[in-house]
């Protein structure tokens, strides 16, 4: 039996021996006062190179907040295929984002925090007695070099993917006289002297001042990207992400991580209750409003929402105001302030109708149609909103402008007042997005405007540069891109454009 299969039987006890354990605490709750209310303890699946910190996180949070954290350790793949299996659990933490991609793939994983970083390394004992100074020292027959399993750790897939890309892992391979389940196996067999050197990431180093690294350039590609991903069948998700936005936090979390020699990324300010600010254009309130509201309940945060037109909007921030996000109309209105958004993304598209009474009474069949004498026309507001602006062009595209101008007696700031007027009888055609008319199905006719291509509105998303709330809001964008947001768009009259795949977190 070779000793990869050993390392598989191992793991498979390990495994089995946290199913029977998975309802167990594995640390002791923090003391509590005579009255105060029990609350359900949060059970965490944490790869054995994050310990150190994430003791230290479990610390401070417990004497913060009162909550009991249940912390399993194990090897990032064994832990996913516990957490598979036993459909239990409310924070993954794996030692590389790929095992988080893995869950998020199989429907296991719900929000995804990106944290920190880290870097395989050589690891010897303090002194590096053996003299250990390259590569080609580790095959050396009187090396006694282990490693981390291949199957079950994320050092051991990545420094073997990383070599076998060079040609180096077969004999590195043959040279190693043992693969341990975890990383902090690895490092113990040092400090025991049972074997002469590891390959383990360089942030665990912290807690074992008896041993030192060596960095070689073969092993410059082992880095490790770690996040934290909030299991779906969590039953206490709002727990959990206050939870996981306390990890993920920059004057939290993120400082025990830097202290344990991680390289740590921006991360959100700490909030209890965090608030997130987004302006959006009118006709998007009845596409993103249930979504917004089941975020704010799954994620026990507040989000306050201007909806305005965009020209509207885009004056308030050129003006100071300083949303977390924004979500536009058209393209238009999010290049006047790309100083504040550098990076939209494109999320629907919605097009101008014109809009007639019910059976369409006036015999409005096309643009030219609305230069009528006598009609009563009402369009968007051209420096209010985007609707506004693209109809002027539409009008100009078709040669029409000034005739159709004649007949505009209302000029407003959103499609809705529009609608308001025209099944108040106060108007006999309105030039507005298809959207506006899905709920008054049974009062207007949409007649489409054919043959000009400036009559398609596109509507991006972008989270503001600088936002102290920047992953909130990038969260906020992976609901909006589900497919129970697509759902509710095209039920709205809108067309989707963003890719229904998971968005990737902010990188650390």
């Amino acid at each position: 039996m070779n000793r990869q299969s050993l390392v598989l039987i191992g793991s498979g006890v390990v495994f089995v021996a946290m199913l029977l354990l998975m309802n167990a605490s594995t640390s002791t709750k923090p003391s509590r006062n005579s009255g105060e209310k029990e609350m359900e303890p949060l059970v965490v699946f944490c790869a054995a190179s994050n310990r150190a910190v994430m003791e230290s996180i479990r610390t401070q949070y417990e004497k913060e907040y009162h909550r009991p954290i249940q912390i399993q350790y194990g090897a990032s793949q064994t832990l996913l295929s516990a957490i598979e299996v036993s459909g239990t659990g409310d924070i993954y933490l794996p030692a590389d984002d790929s095992f988080i991609e893995l869950g998020t793939s199989k429907g296991l994983i719900s929000e995804v925090f990106p944290l920190a970083s880290m870097n395989g390394v050589i690891a010897v004992r303090r002194g590096n007695p053996k003299n250990i100074k390259d590569f080609s020292d580790l095959l050396q027959p009187e090396i006694r070099l282990v490693q981390a399993s291949t199957e079950a750790s994320a050092i051991g897939k990545k420094t073997k993917s990383v070599l076998s890309e060079e040609q180096r892992w077969a004999p590195l391979e043959n040279a190693t006289i043992a693969f341990r389940t975890t990383v902090t196996d690895v490092a113990n067999d040092l400090v025991v002297q049972s074997a002469d050197a590891g390959i383990v990431y360089d942030a665990i180093l912290k807690s074992y001042p008896d041993l030192e690294s060596i960095q070689l350039p073969e092993l410059k590609g082992i880095v490790s990207r770690v996040s934290l991903g909030v299991i779906s069948s969590s039953t206490q998700p709002q727990a959990s992400l206050h939870f996981a936005r306390y990890v993920a936090a920059k004057d939290r979390g993120l400082k025990h991580y830097q202290e344990q020699g991680f390289q740590v990324g921006s991360g959100d300010a700490w909030s209890d209750v965090p608030e997130l600010a987004i302006f959006a254009g009118s006709m998007l309130r009845p596409a993103i409003e249930d979504t917004l509201v089941a975020f704010e309940k799954r994620e026990g945060v507040r989000v306050t929402r201007v909806y305005n037109g965009c020209g509207v909007l885009v004056a308030q921030m050129k003006a100071g105001q300083r949303p977390d996000a924004y979500f536009a109309c058209d393209r238009e209105f999010m290049s006047q302030v790309t100083d504040l958004f550098p990076k939209p993304i494109d999320v629907s598209m919605n097009e101008l109708v014109i809009l007639v009474q019910k059976g369409n009474p006036m015999e409005i069949n096309s643009l030219r149609d609305l230069t009528k004498k006598g009609l009563r026309v009402g369009i968007g507001h051209e420096k209010q909103c985007a609707m506004g602006w693209l109809t002027q062009n539409t009008f100009r595209q078709g040669g029409l402008q000034t005739e159709v101008m004649e007949n505009v007696t209302v000029q407003s700031p959103t499609g809705d007042m529009l609608v308001n007027q025209m099944r108040a009888g106060a108007l006999d055609a309105a030039v507005a997005y298809l959207s506006n008319a899905a709920g008054s199905a049974e009062h207007l006719d949409a007649i489409p405007i054919e043959g000009l291509s400036c009559s398609l509105a596109i509507q991006p998303f972008a989270v503001a540069d600088g936002s102290p709330n920047a992953q909130l809001a990038q969260r906020l964008f992976h609901k909006l891109c589900s497919v129970e947001s697509q759902e509710i768009f095209e039920a709205e009259g809108f067309r989707w454009q963003a890719p229904l795949t998971s968005v990737k977190p902010l990188a650390p």
